[in-house]
């Protein structure tokens, strides 16, 4: 109270006021995070979430007794946490959104993806010896689009709008041209719409269609073939320039109980191969507000993963091809990674003309009643895809949710209050208070991030240097 009564310290907090007022944003507000209490309990916090760019603030309590006696071994609140907070990383596997979080998602995704080419994970290492193929499946032409390298050669014909149906020049692959229509007025947008909202049915379609192909090949019944085999898939989604979604999808035949059973002698990389090629082209689907039947394009692409280190595609390439694909969205178009609400959204969004068109396609075919079901409107965002980046069959491999598990379990393994021998129970409740940082708290989560990853980096070199 003294102080407040003496006119030079009044005085000299009225100026020190007036100083963070003057300062801008940042500077004010990393002044306010320095003299937060428990300030070095919130950076414990923001290492713990790995640098996490947005993350989640729970309140709340847990307990964790001694099932057989009740004794509280362990209690915790966030009461004594700064803000009375506590900080979880938001998960997001956008690298766009959150790089942090965007990483352990991509090394939970090659561990899974491996997982299921050589074994490991709770998946036994005969699957390694199994027929396993690496395969590309793309969209069908909407209409010609620049490309990288050599661009259509130059042609005296021009389209019915009077567009040149040649280019002729030399693009770079980060050329903002590459994936524009050359013609946007002959490039069919409402059927690339539909193509990507259909593209996880016509990826359904290839599967069952696979078990049939494989019959007609082997000269067995289309019954009996799915009592000797099983297919063991994961594929993740890309988006391609032009903004059409692709997959990459690592197939795996097994035996007839999954990855513990080996599949039955016919069952040879060969045969499967042929049968990726014929099933691909016999998926058809047809669709409401086109006349056009959605196919995959005719450019597929598979190769054999036969283990060995001379091989073309490796085991762990192609699990670290699927895992860097597994934290992109839209990126590679260049499209939105939020949804929108309005096509005003749109006014301020720094988008090509092309993404623009689809964007707003996708937008005006959701008002349509026969399209309701593809809610295009809710992922005008995602150029009308709907389907989750990446997905796997049931026996393929592990789950996020076992690694995420693993490595929980393996955290806890490491701390104090887990040096009891009896079981135990805990019970939580938890609420969400917040999300996100302020300016200051961005900078120093984004500095936390960066040197979390160089760490691991000169970690790496070090291991392969002891390697060597």
């Amino acid at each position: 109270m003294a102080a407040h009564n003496d006119p030079g310290a009044r005085r000299a907090y009225l100026d020190q006021e007036a100083r963070l007022r003057a300062l801008p944003d940042i500077d004010r507000d990393l002044v306010r995070l320095g003299q937060l209490p428990g300030l070095h309990r919130w950076l414990d916090q923001i290492r713990a979430t790995g640098g996490c760019a947005a993350p989640i603030y729970l309140a709340g309590r847990s307990v964790t007794s001694d099932a057989t006696t009740g004794e509280v071994l362990r209690e915790y609140s966030t009461a004594g946490e700064p803000g009375a907070r506590l900080a979880v990383r938001c998960r997001n596997r956008r690298a766009g959104r959150c790089p942090p979080c965007s990483r352990e998602h991509a090394g939970d995704t090659f561990h899974l993806v491996r997982a299921g080419l050589v074994g490991g994970k709770g998946v036994p290492d005969r699957v390694r010896t199994h027929p396993r193929l690496f395969v590309t499946l793309t969209a069908p032409s909407f209409g010609s689009v620049h490309r990288s390298a050599t661009c259509h050669p130059t042609r005296r014909r021009r389209c019915q709008h009077g567009a040149s149906l040649g280019c002729g020049r030399f693009h770079d692959s980060a050329d903002p041209a590459v994936g524009q229509p050359l013609c946007p007025d002959c490039y069919d947008y409402t059927v690339h719409i539909l193509w990507n909202a259909h593209a996880p049915a016509l990826w359904k379609a290839f599967r069952d269609n696979l078990y049939h192909h494989l019959a007609n090949r082997a000269g067995v019944s289309r019954t009996a073939v799915r009592k000797l085999v099983r297919v063991s898939a994961a594929k993740v989604t890309e988006y391609q320039q032009r903004g059409a979604v692709h997959f990459h999808a690592v197939i795996r035949l097994d035996g007839p109980t999954g990855p513990d059973s080996s599949p039955p002698d016919w069952a040879t990389a060969g045969l499967l191969l042929e049968a990726v090629h014929t099933a691909a082209a016999a998926v058809s689907l047809t669709a409401p507000g086109t006349e056009r039947p959605l196919r995959f394009g005719t450019q597929l692409d598979a190769h054999e993963l036969t283990g060995r280190p001379s091989s073309r595609v490796t085991d762990e390439a192609v699990a670290a091809y699927v895992a860097k694909y597994s934290t992109k969205s839209t990126d590679t178009a260049g499209a939105l990674d939020r949804r929108i609400t309005s096509l005003a959204a749109l006014a301020s969004a720094n988008l090509t003309p092309h993404v623009r068109a689809l964007v707003e396609t996708a937008w005006h075919l959701g008002s349509r009643p026969d399209l309701q079901h593809l809610r295009l409107r809710a992922w005008a965002h995602m150029l009308g895809y709907r389907g989750h980046c990446l997905t796997k069959t049931r026996a393929f491999s592990t789950t996020y949710t076992a690694l995420r598990t693993a490595r929980a379990d393996h955290t806890r393994a490491h701390e104090l209050y887990t040096d009891w021998d009896t079981e135990s129970i805990t019970e939580a409740a938890w609420h969400f208070v917040g999300q996100g940082h302020t300016p200051a708290e961005q900078l120093i989560a984004a500095g936390i991030a960066e040197d979390i990853l160089m760490n691991r980096e000169v970690a790496r070199e070090e291991r392969g240097g002891a390697s060597r």
